[in-house]
């Protein structure tokens, strides 16, 4: 069975650690000669002790790493440079310290004092993985940005964010979200982006985006959406790109995006399984109408039904759908008419047929 890179170099830092505090002992203890009730310093004992006890510790290290020297350290954290690990457990700190470098991929705080997470706090750590903050006094955590994307997860509770008021990009996208409670966003009313591609959501409801005015960038690309409820989108005053492209779309109402009253929203629809027909090239040609809306991938909008229509672009059979549809029911208006003549013609000469007989019944009385 392979193991994880992740498991293995968080193995590696503790081995390191291990190492470090050993061979510091080892150092501590072998460079003195007890001599009586006392200790006497040996320098030459002390050199050869010294590298004895160094060589276990100069072989888990990389050469790259030996050769580079030591890098920034933030005290009085220890720094494990072979894996670009800082281990700052129990030293009694009340903030995140500054001084970590760029490339630590595993940082541990654990069993501090730190009690606020505030948005800076890990600015510049591109290549931080683990976060380790157990056993602190975290009350308040105000990240601006908080990305989850390309995860396990499958739903989102109404408490999962609760307390991320001032969050302003929520990036929860390539994950496995089926559902999302209408409550789940109720306390992101500043969110400026919302990344939800790539999930596996069926709807987008009423009600889950109500506390999200200032919302301007909505991406719910390449997931399950077969419908948008009619008041889902009205929230949204400040909406300035919305993206559908890649979900299950088939029809659409015009009045769903009506209800956006913003000041410019450009919109991505391509990569659903449209149905073309009258209705589906009313609605395009409503929005494209609406000066407030952009369709940015119109002419990349492709039929998938019905079957001699599949593979065509919506654009370039704007007036054919409808016409089609305006001759099919000339053909049945025609046809109604012509019966209702024919049925009005035959009930005449059925009657003048009757009154035809009752005259002769008549004349020979």
């Amino acid at each position: 069975m392979r193991v994880p890179r992740e498991f293995a170099e968080m193995t590696h830092f503790y081995a390191v650690g291990k190492t470090y505090s050993a061979c510091f002992r080892c150092v501590a203890l072998c460079t003195h000669r007890r001599v009586g009730h006392g200790f006497q310093q040996e320098s030459l004992h002390f050199e050869r002790t010294k590298m004895l006890c160094l060589i276990p510790l100069l072989l888990l290290l990389p050469l790259p790493s030996i050769m580079s020297g030591f890098r920034q350290c933030p005290s009085p954290c220890l720094c494990y440079e072979s894996s670009d690990l800082v281990d700052c457990r129990s030293q009694g700190l009340d903030q995140v310290p500054p001084g970590v470098s760029s490339g630590t991929w595993l940082l541990d705080l654990s069993g501090n004092r730190v009690r606020e997470v505030r948005s800076d706090s890990f600015v510049g750590l591109w290549s931080l993985k683990f976060l380790l903050m157990s056993n602190n006094s975290i009350h308040a955590v105000h990240p601006q940005v908080l990305r989850l994307d390309h995860n396990l997860m499958q739903h989102v509770d109404s408490s999962s964010l609760r307390n991320c008021d001032n969050l302003r990009k929520l990036d929860l996208s390539y994950n496995r979200i089926r559902t999302i409670d209408t409550r789940a966003f109720h306390s992101l009313s500043r969110l400026r982006l919302l990344h939800l591609e790539g999930n596996r959501l069926n709807m987008l409801k009423d009600g889950l985006l109500s506390r999200q005015q200032s919302l301007e960038v909505l991406l719910l690309g390449h997931n399950n959406i077969s419908a948008i409820e009619a008041e889902a989108l009205a929230p949204l005053r400040g909406l300035t790109l919305l993206g559908l492209r890649g979900n299950q779309l088939q029809h659409i109402k015009f009045k769903t995006f009506l209800k956006l009253q913003t000041i410019s929203t450009h919109l991505q629809m391509s990569l659903n399984p449209w149905t073309c027909d009258c209705d589906l090239q009313r609605v395009f040609g409503k929005i494209q109408y609406v000066r407030h809306l952009h369709v940015e991938d119109y002419k990349a909008i492709l039929c998938h039904a019905p079957p001699q229509q599949a593979g065509s672009p919506l654009a370039s059979m704007d007036s054919q759908l409808c016409m089609a549809e305006t001759a099919s029911v000339l053909v049945i208006t025609i046809t109604v008419m012509l019966a209702v003549i024919g049925a009005l013609v035959k009930a005449e000469r059925n009657r003048k047929n009757k009154q035809a007989a009752s005259d002769a019944e008549s004349s020979d009385k």
